[in-house]
Parts: structure tokens; C-alpha cells; sequence
């Protein structure tokens, strides 16, 4: 069947692209690799409390099996199993280590997302130009600033506005509040270090209703899917804004195999799809290709996009295709415990936390000399409960009173350091080791490198500095030191850029040499900031389906 565009994935850049494509009036066909998933009809732990799962959040070892890799995170428990993707069916070759996180259905990952949105600045988009990492980016902030109010506007932003020029200030919903341990922690560190701020986090959680969209309850149950869809999510925001344009189909199960290119007139012309039930290759056609299946799963189709023209992967001109994959470093920072607050508590489970944006080399006043780039912080203030008593001995009356009492304060921040843009951290298909459906699958050779250990070493040293100066006992430096994926923020590996002998894409998403084909999920990206990435895609997918409808009515595609 022939459709006016494909679009291939239905996360966070994919939902989006298809609203967009469907509102501007074309027909628009997702193809989805894993299964449907309805809002409401298929979220089955919504409103579950843990005695109502016979295990709790346990994992049977079958289970445990199936997500051998993805159980690495910890995020993976009997409320939101069902979310994530098999890793037995799916596997992939950690040539150094590597947790590639997936999540197979419709919304993909937007239903398990941390909900953290920031939008990217100069600082960011012209950091690879000023110091020599990687090559320049093609778009500067001015070009995507009005488009991440568009998204904004329409998905909602809850936050508070600081005017600081490295993070700008989004179109926000009232902010969350911080607990009285958080806003005591913000005073000392604002304070005690000229140029640091706390924040409440930047989330994609309404605080008021919009457009029919309940607001947030404060449950903390988001990773099972938020009834009200409160948070944003494909499944409760965009898809159902493009169904509603009466242009939009969903294909579940379609494992896009590679992307069709006519060498005759130069263009994609459809997109090859194996059917995960019955193993049937099928073939959709369209005059416009959103690549959105996530960074390495896009450039897994592009690399399996071969032909006479593309040996070597659809728009493989420069050969960085598959190149400079990044994450965010994760898991180093510092903990401590807050006196002083033991009459005081909150309400609610709060979904958010706190945020310490950058305050390393933003300019000359805060260069350092043992690394580039920088980092920010999350982190939260909360007390311990009942939890405590679940190893603690006695019994009668007075048991009953003391595990009752809330425990003590506590407050942690972790930070999240940049990633550079290195060549050799890279993914190659590896024709030895098969996916279920006898496809090649992925080898992923990816590092660390003393940039980011530097940062690393910096971002515990600053932790427990801070902690210390705002007054806490017992302050606890922590570095996991997990390699690279455990951010769950995997950028890279199809570049945009100026200079088709060095990228992969152009400014507006484009394959340089296969105009018709737009790439806007985490792929694109040329360098990976210190911020959660998410808005940033969200922006760019927005602004390039609008190129792509603009370009097909010139006959430009």
C-alpha cells in the first residue's frame, strides 16, 4: 500500500512526527515493531498497590531471564515488566560494555521516560565548534527556540523560569513544590556557592488540566501508564491527537527491515517490514520516511538500507554512519542526612525531584583545566518510612508506634555529565548473532573516556562539598562507575552537520543524499549536552515533519 508518509516508530520523536504529518494533512502510517498498546485499556498495573502482585515487584527467574539485560537498571519489576522489551528475542553484543535499554510497543519508551525536559542552548549547539570535539552543528538555537515552544505549548511543561542564558527558560505549567529539606538544602548552596541554583525539576507532568488531560495526582505509578495522562506520552498525547485527523494508521508488529531506495530517481521510495507474527516481508510505500525507532535502532535500518548506490547503509556517504554514540554519565554523587526536620513531613509522591543546572565552563570565570563540557544535578530530599521495619525485630504495642514514625531526612543528588562525540564509540552489524527473526543484530563498542571520568571524579568531589556546606551528617560520596547506556539517553551514531563528507544528516533532518528520508530521534545528534535530551527531540521532529510537508508541496521530494 502507498501512503503520503511512513513513519517509523511511535515513541516520543515518532509520536510526535505523525501528529504532526497527520494534522498538515497527510496520510500517515506508523509502523510499530512491537504490539498496541491503548491508553487505559492497557495499562494493568495502573492502579495496583504491591500486596496485589503475588510477588510484589519480584520477577520470577523466567522473567528475570527474558531481561537479562535490561534488569541491569533496576527499573525493570512485576508493575512494568509488560513494558519492556525481550532481550532473549532481541539480543545484541556488548563489545565493551554497553546496557541498551528497549521498550517494543506503541509509545515505546515515552511510557517509561523519567519525564525530565530541558531545553538545549548555544552553549550546546556551538560547544563542538568552540573546542574541537566533533564536528559543528548545522542549527543553532534561534532555529529550533520557537519549536520548542510549540511543543511545549502542547505536551506541558511544569516548572520554574531562572533567565539563566546556558539553560533557557521553557513555556511552563506552575512549577512543583521542593519539601522543606530541599528548599533548606537550596538556601545553603545558594548561598555558600555564587553561580550554583536548585530547582525544582522541569517535567512533562501537568499541574493544571490541559486539553482534556487530567493533572498529575501524585501517585509516582507513572512507568505503568498514567490514567489521566497526565504525563506526556505517544499513547496519551500525540497519537491520539493524530488518530483524531482521520489520516493516521498503525501497523503493530512491523519490524522494519530497511528502507526501499530507487536509484533511478535518487529518493526512498518505501519502507520493508518483516511481520513479527508471522515472519511475512511485506513492503509500504510513501513519498516521505520519518526514521524514528530510537538512535540505534534507526541506524540499524539505515546500515540494513543497502544498495548499489549505499553499500555500506542508506546515505553512508561520509562513513560516520553508526559513529559517535554517546550517553550521559550516571550514578556519582553524594548522600547525606538532614537534621532539624524531624516534625515536618509531605504529602503526596511527588514524581520529580530537584535540579542543579551546569555551573562548569560557561565562561572564562568558570574554565576548568581538567575537563570540557560540564554537568548538572538531580536529586531529591525525602524521609524514610516504614520500609525501615521490614528487617527490624519486636513486637506489641510499642513495635506497632515506632515503625509507624517516619525515619530520617535524607538528600541526594546524582549527577549527569556530557559525553564527547568520539568516532570510535560505534555500532556495527554483526551478521553471526541473529534476532528471532533471523535478522543481523548489533555489536556495540562504546567507552568512557577521561573526559567524563574527569567529570566524574568532579561531579562527586562537588557533591560532597555541597552536602557538606548545607549542613548535613553523614555525607557519602558514591561513583558506580556503570559504562555507558544505564542513562538510558543514547544519542548519536547519524549525525547532522554541515559537510556531507563528515555527517549524515543536514540542518533540517534530511539525509544529505536521500532528501525524503528525515531522521529526528536520538540519532541525529552530533553531541549530547548535559540535559535529558528528550524536548530537544521533540522540537527538532516538529520542526522537520513541517519542512517535509513544505517541501512536498514545492515537488521538492
Amino acid at each position: 500500500m502507498t501512503y503520503d508518509a511512513i513513519v517509523i516508530g511511535s515513541g516520543i520523536s515518532g509520536g510526535l512526527a505523525a501528529k504532526e504529518l497527520c494534522e498538515q494533512g497527510l496520510k500517515t502510517l506508523v509502523l510499530e515493531r512491537g504490539r498496541i498498546v491503548e491508553h487505559l485499556v492497557d495499562y494493568p498495573t495502573m492502579h495496583d498497590d504491591p500486596w496485589d502482585m503475588e510477588l510484589r515487584e519480584a520477577l520470577t527467574p523466567e522473567e528475570q531471564t527474558k531481561h537479562y539485560k535490561g534488569i541491569r537498571t533496576g527499573f525493570i519489576g512485576k508493575s512494568t515488566e509488560h513494558f519492556w522489551a525481550n532481550d532473549q528475542e532481541n539480543p545484541y553484543t556488548e563489545t565493551k560494555p554497553f546496557l541498551w535499554v528497549r521498550a517494543h510497543q506503541m509509545g515505546g519508551r515515552s511510557l517509561l521516560w523519567g519525564k525530565q525536559t530541558y531545553r538545549w542552548s548555544d552553549l550546546d549547539f556551538e560547544a563542538n565548534a568552540r573546542d574541537g570535539h566533533g564536528v559543528d552543528w548545522p542549527i543553532r538555537y534561534k532555529d529550533i527556540e520557537s519549536w520548542y515552544t510549540y511543543v511545549e505549548k502542547f505536551a506541558g511543561i511544569s516548572g520554574e523560569a531562572l533567565g539563566l542564558p546556558h539553560l533557557p527558560d521553557s513555556h511552563f505549567l506552575p512549577p512543583m513544590e521542593l519539601n522543606c529539606v530541599e528548599r533548606h538544602v537550596k538556601s545553603r548552596i545558594e548561598s555558600q556557592f555564587s553561580g550554583r541554583h536548585m530547582i525544582i525539576g522541569r517535567v512533562a507532568h501537568l499541574t493544571q488540566p490541559l486539553n482534556g488531560r487530567g493533572q498529575c495526582q501524585y501517585r509516582n505509578r507513572c512507568s505503568r501508564g498514567c490514567p489521566y495522562g497526565a504525563y506526556f506520552s505517544s499513547n496519551a498525547v500525540t497519537l491520539p491527537a493524530a488518530q483524531a485527523t482521520g489520516n493516521l494508521t498503525i501497523r503493530p508488529y512491523s519490524i522494519a527491515q530497511s528502507i526501499i531506495y530507487d536509484e533511478a530517481q535518487g529518493k526512498a521510495t518505501g519502507v520493508r517490514i518483516i511481520d513479527a507474527e508471522t515472519s511475512e516481508v511485506l513492503e509500504y510505500h510513501a513519498r516521505v520516511i520519518f526514521c524514528n525507532a530510537s538512535a540505534l535502532s534507526s541506524t540499524q535500518i539505515l546500515m540494513q538500507s543497502t544498495s548499489g548506490r549505499f553499500p555500506n547503509g542508506l546515505g553512508n556517504d561520509s562513513g560516520e554512519l553508526g559513529h559517535n554514540l554517546m550517553d550521559h554519565t550516571y550514578r556519582v554523587g553524594a548522600v547525606g542526612r538532614v537534621d532539624g526536620f524531624d516534625g515536618e513531613y509531605y504529602s503526596g509522591r511527588r514524581p520529580n525531584g530537584i535540579y542543579i543546572p551546569r555551573y562548569w565552563n560557561l565562561d572564562e570565570a568558570t574554565r576548568s583545566d581538567k575537563f570540557v563540557r560540564g554537568f548538572g544535578y538531580q536529586g531529591a530530599g525525602s524521609r524514610g518510612g516504614v520500609q525501615a521495619a521490614a528487617n527490624r525485630e519486636g513486637f506489641g504495642a510499642d513495635f506497632k508506634d515506632a515503625i509507624l514514625k517516619p525515619g530520617p531526612w535524607e538528600f541526594f543528588i546524582t549527577g549527569f555529565a556530557e559525553c564527547l562525540p568520539y568516532h570510535e564509540n560505534q555500532v556495527t552489524l554483526n551478521p553471526d548473532l541473529k534476532d528471532k527473526w533471523g535478522q543481523p543484530t548489533l555489536s556495540i563498542d562504546c567507552e568512557f573516556k577521561e573526559n567524563e571520568l574527569a567529570m566524574n571524579r568532579q561531579i562527586r568531589e562537588d557533591a560532597v562539598e555541597m552536602l557538606e556546606q548545607a549542613g548535613l551528617k553523614d555525607v557519602e560520596g558514591f561513583d558506580k562507575k556503570h559504562e555507558p547506556g544505564y542513562g538510558i539517553h543514547e544519542m548519536g551514531t547519524a549525525r547532522m552537520g554541515r559537510d556531507p563528507k563528515t555527517s549524515v544528516l543536514n540542518g533540517n533532518n534530511q539525509v544529505h543524499a536521500v532528501k525524503n528520508v528525515y531522521v529526528t530521534d536520538g540519532a541525529c545528534m552530533t553531541s549530547s549536552s548535559c540535559v535529558n535530551p528528550s524536548l530537544t527531540y521533540m522540537a527538532l521532529s516538529a520542526r522537520a515533519a513541517h519542512h517535509a510537508v513544505s517541501e512536498l508541496k514545492k515537488f521538492n521530494l
